[in-house]
Formats: C-alpha cells, sequence, structure tokens
C-alpha cells in the first residue's frame, strides 16, 4: 500500500468522480484509476462502485475512508514536525513570570527535540508582548487570562480587547492557580486554606490594573463574590516589594502563583489556598499567518518530564 494510492482513493472519494479527483490532484485521470485499482487489488476488495452516472463508495469503501484519512493525516503532522524541527534555528518566546519548573520542563523537553535551536526568553508586560508578536519580533507568547475571541460579548474586558490582534490565535495549554500570601504571624496562617471573606479587613496589596487587569479583575470579582470589597493597600511594581511589605508582619495579603511560591523561602510568611479556588488559563499565543509551531505546542503541553501543577500569580506587571 503506497501513499499515493491512499491520495487517490481519499480524492475520489471526496469527488465522487474520477476527472474532478484528477484536476484536484494535478494528475491525469488514467493515473488516478490506475492507483485505486492497485490499491483495491492489494486490499482484494472493490472501493467504489462504479458507473457511467455516477461513482459511490462501496461499504468497504466507507469504512476504509477513515483509516485512509488518518493515514495521510500522519503523513502531514510528520510533515510540519520535520518542518519545524529543520526550519528554526532561533525560537524567540515571549514569558511570563510565575512558571517555575513548568517553564524549565518546557525547555528542557523542547531542547531534547530539537537541539539545533537556540531559545530567546523575552519577559514583558503583555501588550508589548502581544504587539512584538504581532509585528513579528516573536514567534510565540505566554498569556494569562482569558483568551480574546472567547471573550467577545458585552462584558468584555476593555484592556484585553485592546490587546487583540486579528493575526493571532491562542491555543490553550493549563489553568495556574493562584494562592494567598500573608504575614506567617497572623492567625489565618494556621489554616490549611483560608476563605476569602475572613480577609475582608486586611488590605489588599495588589499591581496597578493596567498593569495586568486579567489578575486584578479576577481577584476583585472573588472579593465580591464573598460578599466584600477589598481594601485596596499602595500597589507595588514587583512582587518582590509586595512580598517584602507583607514580610513585616503588618496585616495585609495578595495573591502569589504556586511556582513562585514554592521557590519563595522565607518564615515571614505564609502561602495557603484559597477555599474558593483562583485559577487563570494559560494559553500560547501565536501568528495566524505564521507556521503553527507545532514541536512548541506539544512540549508545552506534554512536557516529557514530570511537570509541577500549575502555579499561581500576584502583583507580577505581566499576563
Amino acid at each position: 500500500m503506497e501513499l499515493r494510492q491512499l491520495r487517490c482513493f481519499v480524492a475520489v472519494a471526496e469527488e465522487l468522480h474520477f476527472g474532478r479527483a484528477a484536476e484536484r490532484l494535478l494528475l491525469g485521470q488514467p493515473a488516478v484509476s490506475q492507483q485505486v485499482r492497485r490499491l483495491e487489488r492489494e486490499l482484494r476488495v472493490e472501493l467504489f462502485d462504479r458507473s457511467p452516472r455516477h461513482v459511490r463508495l462501496t461499504p468497504a469503501g466507507e469504512r476504509f475512508l477513515p483509516a485512509a484519512r488518518n493515514v495521510l493525516a500522519a503523513e502531514d503532522a510528520a510533515r510540519a514536525l520535520a518542518a519545524d524541527l529543520a526550519a528554526p534555528t532561533v525560537l524567540r518566546l515571549g514569558t511570563v513570570t510565575g512558571l517555575g519548573e513548568r517553564l524549565d520542563d518546557i525547555l528542557d523537553a523542547y531542547r531534547r527535540q530539537a537541539p539545533t535551536v537556540r531559545v530567546e526568553l523575552d519577559s514583558l508586560p503583555v501588550r508589548e508582548r502581544l504587539t512584538r508578536l504581532a509585528d513579528g519580533r516573536l514567534d510565540a507568547a505566554f498569556v494569562r487570562g482569558t483568551v480574546p475571541h472567547q471573550n467577545q460579548n458585552q462584558n468584555q474586558n476593555p484592556d484585553q480587547a485592546q490587546d487583540q490582534a486579528p493575526d493571532l490565535r491562542y491555543l490553550p495549554l493549563w489553568q495556574d492557580e493562584l494562592v494567598i500570601a500573608l504575614p506567617a504571624g497572623h492567625p489565618l496562617a494556621d489554616r490549611p486554606e483560608v476563605d476569602l471573606a475572613d480577609l475582608a479587613t486586611l488590605p489588599l496589596l495588589l499591581t496597578e490594573r493596567r498593569n495586568h487587569p486579567t489578575l486584578v479583575d479576577l481577584v476583585t470579582a472573588a472579593c465580591a463574590e464573598a460578599g466584600f470589597r477589598p481594601l485596596l493597600g499602595p500597589p507595588h511594581s514587583t512582587l518582590q516589594n509586595t512580598l517584602a511589605s507583607i514580610g513585616t508582619g503588618a496585616p495585609m495579603w495578595t495573591v502569589v502563583y504556586a511556582a513562585n511560591a514554592r521557590m519563595t523561602n522565607t518564615r515571614r510568611i505564609a502561602f495557603r489556598p484559597s477555599r474558593t479556588p483562583l485559577t487563570l488559563p494559560v494559553s500560547l499565543a501565536v501568528r495566524r499567518s505564521a507556521p503553527l509551531p507545532r514541536l512548541l505546542l506539544a512540549t508545552c503541553r506534554n512536557p516529557t518530564t514530570s511537570t509541577p501543577s500549575p502555579a499561581p500569580t500576584s502583583n507580577d506587571q505581566d499576563s
């Protein structure tokens, strides 16, 4: 059985006409008929019911068609993967903070699959990251928050709408959880998990909304569902500054990506999960007009090394 035989069979099965199938394949009609006949002889079954007026699939042809399509799809995937491996020498990837071990696993898996490709990481605020992706200065970028093309309704976040570009598409990867950070000496730190309502009287330290609208909106909406409007403390530009303030022991709180929490070693701060889970989706943004980076997407979704469960965020200026 040869791939050209399968291509001819699928074309005739979809066109139900040998002449149109030949035009589609840029072959002569006799060549298409010959390839189909050879396939039928090899399979020892008639795939088409031929008559002067029509061409129809036999029951055997109908059963064989999905299998033939799967083989051709596998060929296409193999060719695309080969192109991914051979073509680029540099992969420019926009990153977000708080990925922790997950990013290490992705980069390690990608390096094993494409050892000749140099990966350049660029950590930027979300708007600049998407701008650079849209104009070709980045090949792909991680993005946290609601996927823009899934958010086209009256409740759409206007800040997110400004970040959209018609030439971008967003491929879902995983969910990042958020944990609560508060002073280790606070009574709530003795609990295995924290109810948001118990934080109503404590100032909340968050980055300015323009820096990370999806995160700020997620946290404030969760507080509203818990029955209170958070008391916003002075915004901090970095997670390090925020955690330093909380570490002084003053009663206040924030949210942190779980990966950041795992990498933060301090006795002054307690990290606790929220009783009501807080998560942000993570997607891989790519240009529609560029070839799909299948190898990168595959390693993001299934790193060959073990990957910890997704991570939570804080006041980073990034989404």
